[in-house]
């Protein structure tokens, strides 16, 4: 079985806004989620990133914008240790009807096809909003609330997470898989 954490992006690796993530600069990750994405890689982890990122069809920021982002990131992960094996996103908006936008399972089945996976049974999928764990349950992932971003809010809004596992952040998920 292949070992494959999935992660929701804004809330999760850095800082939420409500007004969205627009820039390099507003782009502010979590210490301890780096260190935890590094300490997944060296356990023998994949880590892949799912993230909506409808503030592209808004037209709040570009393509260009977003993969700087993501290359930050990237080094960023790099530079404590770790690696992120794949990174999808979705670029458009709610009403866009596409395939790919979580709650729907679209962007974690890219995942599996970029990796080479034949399934993502045993897989986990780390989100701060029901509908990342919603996306991982429907793509047969094992799913994971954290607090930290939208995560907190959604724990009191959200009746629908007796089943799910819940965990003040990254860092405390990381060490309770890596118990």
């Amino acid at each position: 079985m292949t070992q494959l954490v999935i992660l929701d992006r804004d809330g999760v690796i850095n800082r939420d806004s409500d007004d969205y993530v627009k820039s390099l600069d507003e782009f502010i990750p979590y210490p301890q989620a780096l260190e935890a994405i590094a300490r997944l890689s060296q356990a023998g982890w994949m880590v892949a990133v799912a993230t909506n990122q409808s503030g592209i069809a808004r037209g709040y920021y570009d393509v260009d914008t977003l993969e700087a982002m993501h290359a930050k990131m990237q080094a960023l992960v790099t530079a404590a240790g770790g690696k992120i094996d794949h990174i999808a996103y979705c670029p458009h908006g709610p009403d866009d009807e596409c395939s790919c936008r979580k709650p729907l399972p679209g962007l974690l089945e890219r995942i599996r096809d970029a990796l080479g996976l034949k399934t993502l049974e045993g897989s986990w999928m780390v989100g701060d909003s029901l509908r990342d764990l919603q996306a991982g349950n429907a793509a047969g992932c094992h799913s994971a609330l954290v607090r930290t971003g939208k995560g907190a809010r959604t724990e009191l809004k959200d009746a629908d997470l007796d089943h799910e596992r819940i965990f003040d952040d990254l860092a405390a998920f990381t060490d309770w898989l890596l118990s």
